[in-house]
This record gives structure tokens, sequence and C-alpha cells, in this order.
């Protein structure tokens, strides 16, 4: 069995490690981010956009849900948070089974319009600068990306 876990010791760890995700990524992938506040979901998101090539700015989509960026695939940004009282169509399903990779901050709040197959990071404070990174892949493409990251 393949420990699912990674622990960084910086921001630029965070970063660098997300940068190698990217590359095992393909266009329909979702990723859902969970962690506290300032854990690192932005900065791993930073990360992914980097790998993907996108030079644009890369910050928190909590005032407009979804944020969209062009790289080498399109990144979509989501933060679900506002969502726990709504009953609006985002037409996620669009997002989800597009040409790009979504990546979905409070995704708890969608959990029902989540594809099947998807890749959980759970980002958790391991001290200061540290953090430590769970990985729980569901469906065969996202166990052979954790495989590939991790091993």
């Amino acid at each position: 069995m393949i420990n699912n876990e990674i622990q960084s010791y910086s921001e630029h760890q965070t970063i660098k490690l997300a940068e190698r995700l990217a590359n095992l990524l393909k266009p329909g992938d979702v990723l859902t981010l969970e962690g506290d506040l300032g854990a690192g979901k932005t900065t791993f998101t930073k990360g992914l956009a980097s790998g993907l090539g996108i030079t644009e700015t890369v910050n928190s989509p909590t005032f407009t849900m979804i944020k969209e960026y062009q790289g080498e695939l399109p990144l979509f940004h989501m933060d679900m948070y506002r969502m726990e009282f709504s009953d609006d169509d985002l037409g996620l399903d669009e997002y989800f089974h597009g040409d790009g990779i979504c990546v979905v901050e409070w995704a708890d709040f969608v959990k029902d319009d989540l594809p099947k197959e998807r890749l959980n990071i759970r980002i958790t404070y391991a001290g200061d600068q540290e953090r430590l990174l769970y990985f729980e892949p569901h469906g065969m493409h996202f166990h052979w990306v954790v495989a590939e990251l991790i091993g």
C-alpha cells in the first residue's frame, strides 16, 4: 500500500510539488482541496498553474466562485464556500467534463455534483511553515497519478 502523505517544509516546496502534479494531469481531471484557512490551498493552486504554464497571478476565487486561467491546459479554480445554502446551478458538469483541470475548494458543498473519479487533497498544518498533504485518489487514473507523484 502506498503512503499517500507528503510533508512540505516550505511554501516553495508546496509549489514545486503541485508543479510536478500538474505534469501528470489530463483534460477533465478534478482535484478537490481541503484545509483550514491559510493552510496552503491557494499556494498549491499557484503551483498547479505554474506547472500548466500559466503566468497570470493566481489568487483565491472567494468572491467570484470560479476563476479561469489559460495555459497548456485551462485551469478552473473554484471556491464553493458560498454554495452551502444555495440552489444555484453553476453548470459545474461543463467544467468537470471539459478540456481543463478543475480545482475545487470547499467541495463538500457540491459533493453531489462531483465526478466519481477525482483526487482529494487535504492540507494540514505540521508546523509554522510545514504542511502535511494527504492525497486520496478516486479512480484508477488518480491511483496512478498519486503513485507517480509519491513513488
